[in-house]
């Protein structure tokens, strides 16, 4: 076996959890968006095409609700800014490939392998010798989960309409703890986290998700500012110290 194929492997087997707590996330996604008027080609194309479950579950929301392209276009876009952060946080490990690699690890990127393969770059013990291997596997194990479970929650959906009620989204929720809490390593990270959390609880009533949106915005806000604190408190003691 190739030293590729075999840093690809790992990093399939690493994303192993991931895929497990994305399964009925998948699932349920695909019950949802055929029960929203969406025809299997098209639930399917939107998994190949746009594969990102959060901007998927929100554009189908809105879809049912009868919201405009516009509407639909900017919410999922904003959502999606996040992966904006993960890219910047990567680019320095992955600055050195050719185009016809970043693109399509810029595309497969998600929540879940951004946390896999973010710890094994950092990871200084492991050569970054075939890396890129390490993370196109994790982001193939996704791609493809999340399009089976996609097919599945389709064909399921005509069968079991009532699947999307089971609660079978708490697994995902779970992943998502999971992702985060590790990674709160720092004060302006604690501070993030907790401002975000808050708004979206309070703004949860918003329509279009927009809670969401303001939420996320918020809480980078708030890290950033507690990050320029935490500079300018470390230069005043380094002075003192002078």
């Amino acid at each position: 076996m190739s030293a590729r194929f075999q840093a690809a492997l790992h990093g399939a087997r690493d994303t192993i959890p991931m895929l497990v707590g994305a399964l009925p996330f998948g699932i349920i996604f695909g019950t949802l968006a055929v029960a929203s008027g969406l025809s299997l080609g098209a639930t399917l194309a939107m998994s190949l095409l746009v594969f990102a479950g959060s901007a998927q579950f929100i554009a189908v929301s809105l879809v049912a609700s009868g919201a405009g392209l516009a509407v639909i276009l900017l919410t999922t876009f904003i959502v999606n800014l996040r992966h904006m952060l993960y890219s910047a946080s990567l680019l320095p490990f992955v600055r050195h490939l050719p185009q016809r690699w970043r693109v399509p690890l810029a595309f497969w990127l998600t929540d879940e392998s951004y946390a896999v393969v973010q710890h094994h770059y950092h990871d200084a013990q492991t050569p970054m010798t075939h890396k890129h291997w390490y993370f196109l596997g994790s982001c193939l194990a996704m791609y493809s989960n999340w399009f089976a479970c996609t097919l599945t929650g389709a064909l399921l959906g005509h069968a079991l309409p009532g699947m999307a009620g089971w609660g079978l989204d708490f697994a995902m929720v779970a992943t998502f703890i999971g992702i985060v809490v590790p990674m709160l390593r720092t004060r302006p990270m604690l501070v993030a986290a907790l401002v975000a959390a808050v708004v979206a609880l309070v703004a949860h009533p918003l329509p279009y998700k927009l809670g969401l949106m303001l939420a996320a915005l918020l809480g980078v806000a708030a890290g950033v500012v507690a990050e320029r604190l935490n500079a300018r408190e470390r230069l005043e003691v380094a002075d003192e110290q002078l």
